[in-house]
């Protein structure tokens, strides 16, 4: 119990609005353009597959929220392909409660805690949730699954707690409660939610793709640090075929039913 408050105030602490903000000004100054280097290297990223040379970006959130070269990720084809949209690993619940609940690290969630709408959320009963989480090490910018109609979009939340193994477990709520945008999409006449969910640090998540029709494998938007997307998607809409763990943007999980 202790345990679980101590995470509890620390994390609090640092989702501050202050602290974020700080962060975020360093995080985007040229001083910062040093760290990248040695950030590349703890993290272990692959700079080989970035569009620039590390000596390019001008700080480390250019660094963060880098392109990559063309067909470093190349995006799957065929007939009702659904796409990853992000790198990381994914983990999916199954056949969603009538109510449209879902467990994750022991913690119970709602879809409609999650679009901040009961009426949007009770399309997904009985279909699924799939959570791709993105750590420092992955590509984070946030792609489209599906040739789709965007149908709206918006945000809520405005905390900033880590969506991580303490974060979900430690009773922080951070997949209904963090800074999200939420988009909903249409494709083959069904609707899917599509959420790019804040985290930890500097909490900013930009929509970079304006357009009403979006394609397969198009980017959307894209985090600046720790990040994770949640798609909704209605029952027997998709079937997923692709293994759970990780994946990578554009990899095929599986066949949307028209």
């Amino acid at each position: 119990m202790m345990r679980s408050a101590f995470y509890k105030t620390l994390f609090e602490l640092n989702g501050r609005p202050a602290v974020a903000n700080l962060l975020k000004k360093f995080a985007t100054s040229s001083a910062s353009s040093r760290l990248i280097p040695s950030f590349a290297k703890l993290y272990g990223i692959n700079t080989e597959e970035a569009a620039l040379p590390l000596s390019s970006y001008k700080s480390l959130h250019e660094f963060f929220i880098r392109e990559l070269k063309e067909g470093a990720r190349p995006v799957a084809q065929g007939s009702g392909a659904f796409v990853s949209p992000c790198d990381g690993e994914l983990s999916v619940i199954e056949d969603l409660t009538e109510d449209s609940r879902f467990v994750v690290k022991g913690q119970s969630y709602t879809v409609s805690e999650l679009l901040g709408s009961h009426h949007d959320a009770s399309q997904y009963a009985g279909g699924k949730v799939m959570i791709f989480y993105l750590s420092p090490t992955d590509y984070h910018r946030v792609h489209v699954p599906l040739d789709s109609e965007v149908l709206s979009s918006y945000t809520l939340g405005r905390d900033a707690a880590p969506v991580n193994e303490i974060g979900l477990k430690y009773g922080l709520r951070p997949l209904t409660r963090n800074y999200r945008l939420i988009t909903t999409l249409r494709s083959k006449g069904i609707k899917y939610a599509h959420v790019m969910v804040g985290a930890l640090n500097v909490n900013t998540i930009v929509r970079t793709n304006e357009e009403r029709e979006v394609g397969r494998g198009e980017a959307f938007g894209y985090f600046s640090f720790g990040s994770t997307v949640v798609v909704c998607v209605p029952k027997g809409a998709l079937s997923i075929d692709a293994p759970k763990g990780k994946i990578r943007m554009g990899q095929r999980l599986g066949t949307w039913h028209s």
